[in-house]
């Protein structure tokens, strides 16, 4: 090993004494003396825990519920601050449905009805972005009236405006505040890293105890999933301005205040949309999942189809879900294209002309809202339109159908899982002593990663021993295994065939796209239609919500080997295997770690959507701590246990990414 390789492998935090293939050896002696003696421990001090039994630790959370929820009317924190909060977010939801969706003001239909919102959203398209696009707002919109879902559809939208409202108005300001202060931009980073890798459905039931069920909860819980990129990405914008550009205006007299104003602002405007757009499309994945805490909206509907197995009317409401996503990010993207053009080229038709088409829009706008306002048919979306009926019985229709004529390929694939590879690590895991447990998960620290990793793990062990929850845990990350090891095997197996073929990228692509922006519950009940409530149907689940994100890192790393090596191998007579197991797939092995890291990472962000199906452990203990009040407190100890489970598994995966990818470099 060379001084700069050591150099290298010493900043991924790695062992510099252990290069890659002893490291290899060492970890598989570690699993072979834990299989040892598990041989002879299994059984022992593996803290087991019914369903409906609680620790001492349990109820003293539930008393603490109880106590706040007792508090509620009483304690000036929520009299004059909770309460106040949860009135605003309540009625600011409420506001926007009363204009598009509910009943209000004393009228048995909304303020606007569905020809109005239409044209209002057709508008914003067209003046925006361009003609195609507004098109396509027109078509979306409607489409949601002619699967019979317009009021559910419009529910969302009303939860995710408001929300998209509130995080830009927190992360707009916070983002040009870490742009502009590489202090503040330190100390929020860690937050915004915390507040994206915590799973989702953990800070559910913490806020239902302050803010009850609802509209404020949800709308809240979507907050804190959709600030982050508002911040990220506009704190970026503002780092993007080119140091010449800012000296100039300060050349010119231009104070801190002006310089943002008039110089970091305007640069930064195409890069603030994009922020806008992710944003838009975090909110809306989680309004979806917010139907755990009665959400209004198609995620209400989703949960209930899981609940009746009506995948028929599951896929109609995701098909609504899906063309909302799928309208919102074009819009709000050619928004940002057409910034960058004006930015660029400057206005190419004169303010006049511009001026005209506006009125001219707006003009047939207002009186399509009048209309709608008016006229019963153009504010109630015809009923003989609704074509969702027979979406729902065809979708029934083709589940049945698999269900026929594939049970023997789902079953035997249900068995090679099963015995294949849960059940021998479940076994594994939740036979063997805590301690033993604790001991492999630092030894794996101690040799992928360094002394600060190795304590972060200790402190987390501990922690899953405290919550009382060590052996829902264990089977939690059994199935958590599994399924990356499946993430791992369909990342490289497509990742390798994208990165080597440009044909092959395009086709695919789109379909991961599709896959990473819908939200999970679409696709959950045809899976769970196929392969009934079982476990395999939370680790499938998993892996259609995790290998989006390995496949395309998979098939960068591939493409991103040097041309020069590919060539050199090919001119040696290598064969295409040989080229892709040992040049190819070699030299990526930087991005292959980082894909096991993010797979685990996502996969354990489904744990909970696997409690709704079946999977048991910590996603049961956190769904039952929604539904039993008696519960509430192992829930949420569960769901502290899940980002536990995440941070300790992160970090290890994390450090052992930055090795090999520090490896790969130096192999260069």
């Amino acid at each position: 090993m060379t001084a700069t390789q050591a150099t290298q492998a010493t900043r991924a935090g790695g062992l510099r004494r252990l290069p890659a293939r002893p490291r290899r050896y060492l970890l598989a002696a570690v699993v072979a003396a834990w299989v040892l003696i598990w041989v002879f421990v299994q059984g022992r001090d593996t803290f087991p825990l019914g369903g409906a039994e609680l620790t001492p630790l349990h109820v003293r959370i539930n008393e603490a519920g109880e106590v706040i929820d007792n508090s509620r009317n009483d304690n000036p924190f929520f009299l004059y601050f909770v309460n106040y909060i949860r009135l605003f977010l309540d009625e600011s939801v409420t506001f926007v449905q009363a204009l598009i969706s509910q009943p209000s003001f004393g009228r048995p239909l909304p303020v606007v009805g569905w020809l109005g919102v239409v044209a209002v959203a057709t508008a914003i398209a067209l003046l925006w972005g361009n003609l195609r696009v507004a098109l396509l707002t027109a078509a979306g919109f409607a489409s949601f009236g002619l699967l019979g879902l317009w009021e559910e559809s419009m529910d969302t939208l009303a939860l995710t405006l408001a929300a998209v409202v509130l995080s830009l108005l927190i992360g707009i300001p916070l983002g040009v505040w870490a742009g502009v202060s590489d202090r503040f931009n330190r100390l929020v980073t860690p937050l915004l890293d915390f507040m994206q890798t915590m799973p989702t459905f953990v800070y559910l039931a913490p806020l239902t105890l302050f803010f009850l069920i609802g509209p404020a909860s949800a709308t809240v819980a979507t907050v804190v999933y959709a600030v982050p990129p508002a911040i990220r990405i506009t704190a970026h914008g503002i780092r993007e301005v080119r140091p010449a550009t800012l000296e100039a205006g300060v050349s010119l007299g231009s104070t801190a205040w002006q310089s943002l104003r008039k110089v970091r602002l305007p640069l930064a405007k195409r890069t603030i949309v994009v922020g806008v757009n992710q944003t838009i499309m975090a909110a809306l994945c989680m309004v979806t999942i917010a139907a755990l805490i009665d959400a209004p909206g198609l995620g209400k509907t989703v949960v209930k189809a899981l609940e009746t197995l009506d995948v028929g009317g599951a896929f109609t409401a995701g098909l609504a879900i899906v063309v909302m996503a799928i309208v919102l990010d074009r819009v709000t993207s050619a928004a940002g294209r057409r910034v960058e053009i004006r930015h660029r080229a400057g206005r190419s038709r004169g303010p006049g002309r511009r001026r005209a088409e506006i009125g001219a829009v707006l003009a047939v706008t207002g009186v399509l809202v009048y209309l709608s306002h008016v006229y019963v048919w153009a504010a109630e979306f015809p009923s003989e339109a609704n074509l969702g009926r027979y979406v729902r019985q065809g979708v029934d229709a083709a589940t049945l159908w698999a269900q026929d004529n594939l049970a023997v390929y789902t079953g035997a694939f249900r068995n090679a899982v099963s015995y294949g590879l849960l059940n021998p690590f479940e076994a594994l895991l939740t036979g063997s002593p805590w301690w033993l447990v604790g001991a492999v998960l630092i030894a794996f620290a101690a040799i992928l990663a360094n002394v600060r990793v190795v304590l972060v793990t200790a402190v987390c062990v501990a922690l899953l021993v405290g919550l009382g929850l060590w052996q829902d845990s264990m089977v939690t990350l059994a199935s958590t295994l599994v399924a990356t090891v499946l993430v791992m095997v369909l990342g490289v197996v497509v990742g390798v065939w994208m990165g080597r073929s440009d044909r092959v990228d395009q086709l695919v692509r789109p379909v991961l796209d599709a896959g990473q922006t819908m939200p999970p519950f679409v696709y959950l009940v045809p899976i769970l239609g196929l392969f009934g409530a079982t476990r395999i149907t939370a680790i499938i689940a998993a892996v259609v919500y995790a290998a989006p994100v390995a496949v395309k890192l998979t098939a960068d790393g591939i493409r991103g080997v040097a041309p020069s090596a590919v060539e050199a191998a090919t001119a040696a007579g290598s064969s295409t295997w040989q080229l892709i197991t040992k040049v190819q797939l070699p030299m990526a092995r930087g991005a292959l770690t980082l894909a096991a890291s993010q797979g685990l990472v996502y996969v354990l962000a489904m744990v909970v959507v696997g409690g709704l199906v079946g999977a048991g452990a910590l996603g049961y203990d956190v769904v039952a701590g929604f539904s039993q009040l008696q519960l509430r407190g192992k829930g949420l100890a569960a769901g502290v246990a899940i980002v536990v489970l995440g941070i300790m598994l992160e970090r290890i995966t994390r450090a052992a990414a930055r090795r090999a990818d520090a490896e790969a470099h130096g192999a260069h």
